[in-house]
């Protein structure tokens, strides 16, 4: 019996140790670091979306009926627009599914290696590092040039927010490409969106690759604290990936849940006597 008690001993605080508590799953935790301004809000931390090399953006240049684009720009997929013309200069999203849309990748504008965009009827345009207010701007005097001011407007934007999660095997539900479109993204909303993490996901250690026009930046995000949300990286940006790892105590069998925590360690009881009896009656 000596030995039983030994192995109780041994096995017992490594299963309570090895349990997942509700801190290490409950999301954004009240936290004394949580930045608050004068009126009692949490303040927005939303970085500005700035174009690097390999973007894909989307452009239509909308005119009044009278406005003869077709001279000027490609009249490919022109359509009627609220009485006016839209000149789609990139084409129009027909979403494809897994691997990022098959039409704007043929015909939108590719930020080449140079950091540039060639758009027919204007020529290059500089983009990389610039906001997309910045480059609307600078392509709309470009427009003017050639219809009166106030006849004309100029959309661009990026295909939506697209961003990558990557999981091991047990968060597989949640990984692959995503896309949304909206203005602005949250990790929360991201993760809601994609129908939440399980138990094993550790929470306190998501690691976000952001892309940036200087390179690649990583950041660390504990989503179990609610003064994530004061980090610039709390809003997902268009490229982000997002790496989700398994909690270390949900690797060895333990810490899933408490009924299976129970299970796992009567198992290895129950093994470790069975092997004893086995050696002890050799």
């Amino acid at each position: 019996m000596k030995i039983y008690k030994n192995l109780l001993f041994l096995i017992i605080p490594l299963i309570l140790t090895s349990c997942l508590t509700s801190k290490d799953v409950k999301y954004m935790q009240e936290s004394e670091s949580l930045v608050i301004n004068e009126e009692g809000l949490i303040p927005y931390n939303i970085p500005i979306y700035r174009v690097t090399k390999n973007d894909m953006l989307t452009l239509d240049i909308v005119t009044t009926p009278k406005g003869d684009a077709a001279q000027f720009y490609s009249s490919l997929n022109t359509s009627g627009l609220g009485g006016g013309t839209s000149i789609s200069v990139m084409g129009t999203n027909n979403g494809t599914g897994v691997g990022g849309d098959a039409t704007i990748y043929f015909r939108g504008l590719k930020v080449d290696t140079k950091g540039e965009v060639n758009i027919f009827g204007i020529g290059f345009i500089k983009v990389e590092g610039r906001t997309l207010d910045e480059i609307t701007a600078e392509i709309q005097e470009k427009v003017n040039e050639n219809f009166q001011e106030g006849k004309s407007q100029v959309r661009l934007n990026t295909d939506g927010i697209t961003y990558y999660i990557l999981g091991d095997i047990e968060s597989t539900g949640m990984t692959g490409e995503k896309k949304a479109y909206k203005n602005t993204l949250t990790l929360t909303e991201a993760i809601a969106m994609n129908g939440g993490m399980n138990r094993t996901i550790d929470r306190k250690n998501i690691v976000i690759y952001r892309k940036l026009p200087e390179g690649i930046k990583k950041a660390k995000i504990d989503i179990t604290r609610e003064d994530v949300m004061n980090s610039p990286y709390f809003y997902i940006q268009n490229g982000d990936e997002i790496l989700l790892s398994t909690n270390k105590r949900s690797l060895n069998g333990f810490g899933k849940d408490p009924l299976q925590t129970v299970i796992s360690g009567v198992s290895v009881i129950t093994t470790a006597m069975s092997i004893y009896l086995l050696i002890k009656n050799l």
